[in-house]
């Protein structure tokens, strides 16, 4: 019997086994979707990180099929060894636990002369997507078999997936317990350690309890449903699951989501609880959270240009406060992912000309700021370089022909504002700083410094207005927290370099000033005027206070002031207090009023506030 024969009848048997129930065929295999996280699907195997085989080898007709992982990598690949010409191997990967999945991923035959071959490597998780995947080899020599399906366990730190609830830290109920026909069914966590469990009380044997694991808020849970679902035993009135993780770090998922859910014997409905994560600590939630949005195929928050660098600083300002390494990678991503060239669109609405420049002269320099903290808290020279890059394309739009001097915000030069100058003396000085034997970047500080202060942008209240007229006076438009901050933090940095008590004075007048004035400060609380009444602020808008308390914060350092301190605290106890969701989602209204919004913006800039409070 030829091949071709072989396999036409296995499969008629196949289908009549199964017209007589005796055998279930499988469900449709969907096509793949090219799946990128650190890396993209079709990596070569040479390239892994590591290499373990965590299920068995499969013999088909005397050839050796086997499934290879790199945990490192989250990738995994197939081979098939001891064959002859014309066998195959590929991956099969699903996204719901087996029922369906991706086939024939990466199929290759072997060639002619060889014994064996593999296919190239795929992702198990797909973090953009917020999922998790179970994957296995299939191979096909005159009959096709495939190893166990293969999915890895979810572990934060030395917490994994199923461990006892007996051992956690502490057992708190983020959230209220549901009920249903008499019974209690109720989610409880251990906080630091990022674990959850469900219970059922009052019930009888047979009911049933689990959770529920979404990694995209609640959105969807198609690998995470009924995670350690356990029946009441008889003669006992309740019971509760083992523990599940909700961050995966070596999948590259954050913000991790349960909740509990439980069913009455008797019947077929059940009820869960509202979704919840935990809180290690007010600045740890938030970073999970935030990074939850962040895309891990391109290396930014999607869709806000400057706002992720932004993010990005808060992410690293919140590493550095904590002494933490596991978000640096998120850092790399960043950095190698987006110092190219991008058409307009790509990233900005204007085109960006590689080194992260383009022709937002403040966008830029943004970024430099980014890659300064980033260079602070890894020590990675390559990161300092792009801040002396960036800062030079920023100083190239310095012009002492209008207004005597001051940068222009963009490359067309239609207008000399706060936030640019802000920025400008900011790293003028923070380069002057880090470069041994620097003169150059130190004297353009303190030409930076004195233009400001003679520029007219601090009006005769200590409160910084948007920019300057055509005439070169103060337009007396919107005081924004940002400007205010950057103005303290530039100038309380320059009072570190150079000790002259006038750079400190000045910060600490913008600042008592920031926290009398109306403008910025109501009832204690930091408040943009788009916080007020009914308006909305806009995306940029939305990240503003965030960068006002990084720099109070480097300035309460300095003087070591109880008064700003106290401040700071009022802030993170406000938005946590009044701003946050059960998912620890933070809104732009630190006083929690209505209407409010959030987004990763707003959690970048709460992240600042939490950061500096701890």
């Amino acid at each position: 019997m030829s091949v071709r024969q072989h396999r036409i009848l296995c499969g008629l048997v196949a289908l009549v086994l199964a017209l007589s129930g005796l055998l279930a065929l499988p469900s449709r295999a969907r096509a793949a979707t090219p799946v990128c996280a650190l890396a993209c699907d079709t990596l070569d195997p040479s390239k892994a990180a590591q290499e373990t085989f965590p299920v068995a080898d499969r013999n088909i007709n005397g050839r050796i099929l086997r499934l290879h992982v790199s945990e490192a990598d989250d990738m995994a690949w197939a081979s098939i060894d001891n064959g002859v010409t014309g066998d195959a191997v590929w991956l099969d990967r699903s996204w719901d636990r087996g029922a369906t999945w991706e086939g024939l991923l990466g199929k290759a035959a072997v060639p002619g002369a060889w014994t064996g071959t593999r296919t190239l490597m795929y992702n198990v998780t797909d973090p953009v997507a917020h999922r998790r995947g179970w994957i296995r080899a299939c191979g096909d020599a005159n009959a096709v078999t495939c190893t166990d399906w293969f999915r890895p366990q979810v572990c934060d730190g030395a917490s994994c997936d199923g461990a006892d609830p007996a051992t956690a830290a502490g057992d708190e109920q983020p959230v209220p317990a549901t009920t249903l026909f008499g019974r209690s069914i109720s989610l409880h966590m251990d906080q630091r350690g990022g674990m959850a469990w469900g219970v059922i009380d009052n019930g009888g044997a047979g009911d049933e309890i689990w959770l529920d694991r979404s990694w995209d808020e609640g959105a969807s849970w198609p690998e995470g449903s009924s995670l350690g679902r356990t029946s009441v035993p008889s003669g006992k009135a309740g019971t509760r699951t083992v523990m599940f993780a909700t961050r995966d770090p070596r999948g590259l998922l954050h913000g991790g989501a349960v909740r509990a859910c439980g069913r009455e014997a008797a019947h077929q409905e059940g009820s869960c609880t509202a979704w919840a994560r935990p809180a290690p600590t007010r600045a740890a939630a938030a970073a999970d959270a935030l990074m939850a949005s962040y895309q891990t195929n391109e290396g930014w928050w999607r869709s806000s240009w400057w706002n992720s660098a932004v993010a990005l600083t808060a992410l690293v300002d919140f590493a550095q406060h904590t002494g933490r390494h596991d978000y640096d990678w998120a850092v790399a991503r960043t950095f190698e992912q987006n110092n190219g060239v991008f058409p307009a669109g790509g990233r900005s609405s204007d085109p960006v000309e590689g080194h992260f420049v383009s022709r937002a002269v403040d966008d830029a320099a943004w970024w430099a700021v980014a890659w300064l903290a980033a260079y602070d808290h890894t020590r990675q020279r390559r990161y300092l370089d792009e801040a002396v890059t960036i800062t030079s394309y920023v100083q190239q739009y310095w012009d002492p022909g209008t207004c005597g001097g001051g940068v222009w915000w963009d490359r067309e030069r239609t207008y000399k504002n706060a936030v640019t100058n802000g920025l400008y003396l900011w790293l003028t000085t923070a380069l002057h700083q880090r470069l041994a034997g620097d003169t150059l970047w130190g004297g353009r500080s303190r030409t930076a410094a004195d233009w400001y202060l003679n520029s007219g942008l601090i009006n005769a209240s200590g409160l910084v207005n948007d920019g300057l007229t055509s005439g070169c006076a103060n337009n007396g438009q919107t005081v924004w927290s940002y400007n205010q901050g950057l103005a303290i933090g530039a100038f309380t940095q320059l009072w570190r370099s150079t000790g002259e008590s006038r750079y400190l004075t000045t910060a600490q007048r913008l600042a008592d000033a920031a926290l009398s004035a109306p403008e910025l400060t109501r009832d204690g609380v930091l408040t943009e005027s788009c916080d007020t009444g009914t308006r909305a602020c806009d995306d940029n808008q939305k990240q503003f206070k965030g960068i006002f308390v990084r720099h109070l914060a480097d300035l309460a350092d300095a003087t070591g002031s109880a008064v700003y301190r106290a401040y700071i605290t009022r802030q993170a106890d406000s938005l946590w207090r009044t701003d946050r969701d059960p998912l620890n989602r933070l809104g732009q209204r630190w006083a929690g009023a209505a209407p409010n919004q959030s987004d990763w913006r707003t959690q970048a800039s709460a992240l600042e506030a939490l950061t500096a409070a701890q």
